[in-house]
């Protein structure tokens, strides 16, 4: 009997449970009134069926709806929220295309219509397909030791300012790494078979979870891919102009909902590509691929720098024992505003800087310092060295100890000016004794300043017990971040970024702060030298 008095209660929670939903979703109806409009780009008088470009806007409203789905007649298709999208056809001559459209709506409900399009393509482009392909089948890989081989940005630009893969990073994901993608000719087509042994890296937009994570995605089948302009505006010195689109929901390892990709660079063994998320607040995704199964682009020292800047336009080689050389360095001290705006806990003065044997040593210590349980010292060279662009080489030991954080960088020279983050920072080498062996390479500017900086990190063994190279390579088009001629961050630079004027330098150890941490019982004092500042153009 009481088995059953327990039946009949579950009975009734489960009714009780169905009714709230009924009444939280209220009446189900699907989508109406599908309107379908579209126009040809730059289509007039003239040019019938567009500009032969092959690009077609579309425009399409439901009463109800919450989605859109686009089959646009070619094998590709795209999902939208706002039913606003553009497509590039990519057939040469004059096609017409059967536009199909789903609209969905709440519970799963679903309206459908049809719509022709008559559009002109005379895009071609035998040199990317030649590439893609190496003329019969070609396979690609991640390019998974590559910096940046996964990144993110904002759609108005052409680099990943948000985030930047570091080499290898993604290994501990179990797959990702493991697709295979094969491209091949088909007499005027071109094939796209991706194998994913099972499960495919995707976006946390995309995943039960709401984080990045592998899942089972069924991408069997070859898939036609087809060529066409690319429809995005960024500059014609940042991509090649086209873009690859590929049949029935195809993409490119990292799932983002989107199956279109406009080709940023390409050669014989690596590509880049760029893809725009489908959802309501796309971004610019970032992807390199390369033909070398190890996940190399090139040869296995493809990531040593090969520097354009071979004269020496400065030197300090710390060679005069005593007090930093006056001409060259300002001895900054204090504590500056809340600890120089990152919790310091030091006093900065102008003794806890020496030189000594050929060798700045610059000691943090646990000393009372003008109300400060620890003191150390900064030094900068504002207004009496500065650069723009250029090749900075720094050989320097680092300081060992929970909290110690001892920075190689440089601000803008108009820092007085402008203030920060406006006036960008170019940190050359930051650590933390915390995380001992791990080295960040980062720059702030506005929109990605302090915790939002774009940075990148390499374990090295050894840097508080040798001298390493902490080396920047800085030019109006890149900058690069090596150690021991190594590179492990790399940034597209542009006319935007702050980074086009003069740079001076800046040598400190910090303790605590919001990026030093918890400073360990045990630190006493520890130091860091530097053995050579170096700067060549």
């Amino acid at each position: 009997m009481k088995f059953k008095k327990y039946i009949i209660v579950l009975l009734g929670l489960v009714l009780f449970a169905c009714q709230e939903d009924d009444n939280q979703f209220g009446s189900i109806e699907a989508p109406s009134n599908l309107q379908i409009e579209y126009s040809l780009v730059n289509a007039d008088a003239d040019n019938e069926f567009g500009d032969g470009s092959g690009k077609v806007d579309f425009n399409v409203s439901a009463t109800n709806a919450t989605n859109f789905k686009f089959l646009f007649g070619d094998s590709n298709v795209q999902n939208e929220s706002n039913g606003q999208t553009s497509h590039a056809y990519a057939l040469t001559g004059v096609n017409t295309y059967t536009v199909t459209v789903i609209a969905y709506g709440v519970g799963g409900t679903t309206t459908s219509a049809t719509k022709d399009v008559t559009v002109l393509s005379l895009f071609e482009d035998l040199e990317t397909k030649q590439l893609l392909t190496g003329g019969e089948s070609k396979t690609w890989y991640v390019a998974k030791a590559e910096p940046a081989h996964l990144g993110v940005g904002p759609l108005d630009s052409a680099i990943p300012e948000y985030y930047a893969a570091a080499p290898n990073e993604k290994e501990s994901e179990g797959c990702f790494y493991n697709d295979v993608i094969t491209i091949s000719q088909s007499g005027d087509g071109i094939e796209f078979v991706y194998d994913n042994q099972g499960q495919s890296f995707a976006n946390a937009e995309f995943t039960p979870s709401g984080e990045d994570q592998c899942i089972d995605i069924d991408v069997s089948g070859t898939k036609a891919l087809t060529l066409s302009a690319s429809s995005s505006e960024l500059p014609s010195d940042l991509t090649t102009g086209t873009q690859i689109n590929i049949g029935d929901g195809g993409f490119f390892s990292y799932y983002i909902n989107s199956s279109s990709y406009e080709v940023l660079e390409i050669a014989e063994d690596y590509m880049v590509l760029r893809g725009i998320s489908g959802s309501a607040s796309p971004l610019a995704w970032y992807l390199k691929f390369t033909t070398n199964p190890e996940g190399t682009i090139g040869d296995s020292n493809s990531n040593t720098l090969e520097s354009n800047y071979t004269t020496e336009v400065f030197s300090e080689e710390f060679d005069v024992d005593g007090a930093p050389n006056p001409e060259i360095w300002n001895l900054e001290t204090g504590n500056g505003d809340n600890g120089w705006g990152n919790e310091e806990l030091q006093y900065y003065t102008e003794d806890n800087a020496v030189v000594e044997d050929g060798v700045l040593k610059i000691t943090a210590k646990r000393e009372q310092t003008n109300g400060y349980n620890f003191s150390s010292s900064r030094m900068t060279t504002l207004d009496k060295f500065d650069f723009k662009y250029g090749r900075i080489d720094v050989s320097a030991k680092l300081p060992e100890g929970g909290g110690t954080w001892p920075a190689i960088w440089m601000l803008g020279a108009n820092f007085p000016d402008v203030g920060w983050p406006d006036t960008g920072e170019i940190d050359i080498m930051e650590h933390k004794g915390n995380d001992p062996g791990v080295i960040y390479g980062s720059l702030h500017m506005p929109g990605n300043s302090g915790g939002s900086a774009i940075s990148e990190t390499t374990t090295v063994s050894n840097v508080s017990q040798e001298f390493k190279t902490y080396t920047v390579e800085w030019s109006e088009d890149s900058i690069l971040f090596a150690i021991d001629g190594e590179i492990y961050h790399e940034y597209d630079n542009t006319s935007s970024t702050p980074f086009n004027e003069p740079f001076f330098l800046i040598l400190n150890v910090a303790m605590g702060g919001t990026f030093g941490g918890e400073v360990s019982d045990a630190f006493s004092e520890s130091t860091m030298e530097v053995d050579y500042v170096r700067v060549y153009q």
